[in-house]
């Protein structure tokens, strides 16, 4: 049973929503001896996308292509019993990431990087034979990258223009009719209100006058042809803290073990270069807040048959804190870069077999519901179901597993219209951990 515990293997074809690819497994903490253990996994995903007619028309394709990159992630796990109450442990892995990049119509030019390193320490100490509390800190850095092509952009800010024109004119009706109750007040005599109405007449007309110049100046800008819209944007470099609490109910006999374990949310503050030569935007100062969000995940193992565990995972993730909203950007569009609508709930259920004091197998399945809203172009799936597979070989005090996991990604559509369907992602990851 001891070898079962510790089986699972995160191959990373599908993981918890958003742009997450690895997490901290707190299970490490609790398995036997001091120990450390290198990881490595690929991930080959397949995701595109097919144009509405009008899209495929502009851009003369009918299809986005691929536009998900393989990426490969590193884990590094580090483990030491001081005594019988206290352990540390310490995590080193690529917690999020992004690799989007289009290659076939008009998205063409459309890629997006994300990429980022964590560490953290862990602190369990034993409050009894069956109760333990953990807490640490992770530390966080992140850089990112982007580049939006040039009908996107001008399609963006053409809209704003649209949505600034119209303010522009309600704004301007107002100021007409608080005019002419202003001349109203003036007639019958009440030359205060009279006064006060026209200020406020006065002060919405300027508003309005302000806002119907900006949007001409965006529309204008958004028919120019002549000078590219393209959108370049980079976030240097930046980390983060961010805190790590849990708790955890054994009964060693059975294998059995419930854990409660608590992220909170990691808010990076970018220094963003942003340009769009077309508006003349070239700066090089601005701040931009992305909040990494909060989890919650309950994981469960137990012992059902001498050799056999039945383990899972329930994680919730608020991933509808997270949004990219680079000032200029924003400033002509109106919109952030790019964002999600909705949480996430990630459900995992698997078993593990010892088949010999060397050798064990596990399988496990993940899931991970649609929601049925607008996606990001940037990460278009909507939910998936995945198939795990592996297993490990024990040779005195090293242990080699190695795991493969096939992912059906959910269909999604964006806020363009582009379906993205039938595509699916392949994982391959193996780990050696050596105690001592």
């Amino acid at each position: 049973m001891t070898s079962a515990i510790a089986l699972t293997l995160a191959a990373g074809a599908a993981q918890a929503g958003g742009i997450e690819r690895s997490n901290n497994d707190y299970g490490f903490l609790f398995t036997p001896n001091d120990r450390v253990q290198l990881s490595f996994s690929h991930v080959s995903p397949d995701v595109s996308g097919t144009y509405t007619p009008e899209l495929s028309a502009a851009g003369g394709e009918s299809k986005t292509g691929n536009m998900a990159n393989s990426y490969t992630n590193y884990g590094f796990a580090y483990k030491n019993d001081f005594n019988e109450k206290l352990t540390f442990g310490l995590y080193i892995n690529n917690p999020y990431g992004a690799a989007s990049e289009y290659t076939q119509g008009i998205y063409s030019g459309l890629v997006a990087d994300w990429d980022s390193d964590q560490v953290a320490v862990v602190g369990k100490y034993r409050v009894t034979d069956r109760v333990s509390v953990f807490a640490g800190a992770r530390y966080v850095e992140s850089n990112a990258d982007i580049t939006i092509p040039d009908l996107l952009v001008r399609s963006r800010v053409g809209t704003n223009a649209q949505g600034l024109g119209a303010q522009a004119q309600s704004l301007g009706a107002q100021a007409q009719e608080l005019g002419a109750q202003a001349a109203a007040a003036g007639a019958a005599g009440d030359l205060a209100r009279a006064q006060e109405l026209g200020a406020q007449a006065q002060a919405l007309g300027a508003e309005a006058q302000a806002l119907g110049a900006r949007a001409q100046s965006l529309g204008a800008a958004a028919q120019d042809f002549g000078t590219s819209m393209e959108y370049n944007a980079t976030g240097k470099r930046v980390g983060d803290w961010g805190a790590i609490l849990g708790v955890a109910y054994e009964i060693p006999d059975i294998a059995l073990r419930v854990a409660l374990s608590w992220q909170s949310e990691i808010e990076h503050t970018f220094s963003t270069s942003e340009s769009i030569a077309g508006l003349g935007i070239d700066a090089d100062d601005g701040d931009t807040k992305v909040k990494m969000p909060q989890s919650v995940a309950l994981d469960f193992q137990t012992g059902v048959a001498p050799g056999t565990l039945v383990f899972g995972q329930v994680k919730w993730t608020e991933w509808s804190k997270w949004e990219v909203r680079t000032p200029e950007y924003e400033n002509v569009t109106g919109v952030e870069v790019t964002g999600f609508e909705d949480d996430r709930v990630t459900w995992t259920l698997g078993v593990g077999r010892q088949f010999s004091e060397e050798l064990s197998g596990f399988a496990q399945v993940k899931y991970e519901a649609q929601n049925g809203n607008t996606v990001s172009r940037l990460s278009p799936r909507d939910g998936f179901v995945s198939l795990g597979v592996g297993g490990q070989y024990k040779m005195d005090n090293m242990t080699l597993r190695g795991g493969i996991e096939y992912a059906w990604v959910g269909e999604a559509e964006d806020a363009s219209g582009v379906k993205f369907e039938d595509n699916s992602a392949l994982g391959v990851g193996v780990s050696l951990t050596v105690d001592f």
